[in-house]
């Protein structure tokens, strides 16, 4: 049977969404890898590697163009990867580099501090944490490592929150702000406020607004430009990490953000 022969079925299944969309997107992955593997290829190459109608691989390579994940050469018709794959790439080796280089700072901030230390990173509209160490002091041996935590009720959230662009920051400052405890900030108003203090001091702070028992304090890690990459903090319970103390223990989290930022090739 040709390769002409599943374009019927195709169609309805991409139109109807469900296991057609996943299959379009298996395909549309299967490209990429192809091209990863060929350096460059043409409409019917890829139709035949995929086993695919040429008009259902074209269609894949134009969605891939528009996204700027493959471009084509003019003359010949050959495509090639794009630069998104470039922007996609960098953006997995950041979160690589900074778990790798944040070992031994996260590990000695938390020796220092004696409570656990985390790195955080943005994940969407959440932070997620990428390393952890337990200081001698550790009450706990809950593991924090790949948890997805809200922005807004959490020290490194916060952080990370406070150094987005004023429009994207705005817009998820603006939203309804899920309540964990009595202590959560659920006012956008007070939430900008903490924002401004974060941006302006270097550091945020958590005061049993995720758990009750728990605070917190971060401070931001930056790349080689000074773009805010992620956040490195201190979390411990809250009656040996009292309010008072959050201020010195801040410090501690500026000094390690500043070490992990050097590690990560800024100059300031």
């Amino acid at each position: 049977m040709s390769n002409t022969s599943d374009t019927a079925a195709e169609r309805p299944d991409e139109r109807r969404g469900g296991a057609g969309s996943v299959q379009s997107v298996d395909r549309a992955v299967s490209v990429l890898e192809l091209l990863a593997r060929l350096g460059e290829a043409g409409v019917t190459e890829l139709s035949e590697e995929l086993g695919v109608h040429k008009s259902t691989a074209f269609r894949i390579l134009g969605v891939l163009e528009n996204r700027g994940l493959v471009e084509q050469e003019k003359e010949r018709g050959k495509y090639f990867l794009g630069a998104g794959v470039l922007r996609l790439a960098g953006a997995a080796a950041i979160r690589l580099d900074i778990s790798q280089e944040g070992q031994p700072v996260c590990r000695a901030l938390a020796n220092g501090t004696g409570e656990t230390a985390n790195i955080a990173v943005l994940d969407g509209d959440a932070a997620v944490n990428i390393m952890q160490a337990r200081g001698a002091a550790a009450v706990t041996a809950y593991n924090w490592l790949g948890r997805r935590t809200p922005l807004h009720a959490t020290a490194s959230g916060k952080v990370l929150l406070a150094h987005l662009p004023r429009e994207r920051r705005e817009r998820l400052a603006s939203r309804k702000l899920a309540r964990f405890t009595e202590h959560t900030l659920t006012s956008a108003g007070d939430l900008r406020a903490q924002l401004t203090g974060a941006f302006e001091d270097g550091f945020a702070c958590s005061t049993e607004e995720l758990e009750i028992g728990l605070n917190a304090v971060a401070a931001p890690v930056r790349a080689h430009d000074g773009a805010v990459i992620g956040a490195i903090g201190v979390s411990g319970p809250a009656y040996r990490m009292r309010r008072a103390l959050l201020p010195e223990l801040a410090e501690r989290a500026v000094e390690a953000a500043a070490d992990l930022s050097r590690r990560m090739g800024h100059a300031g």
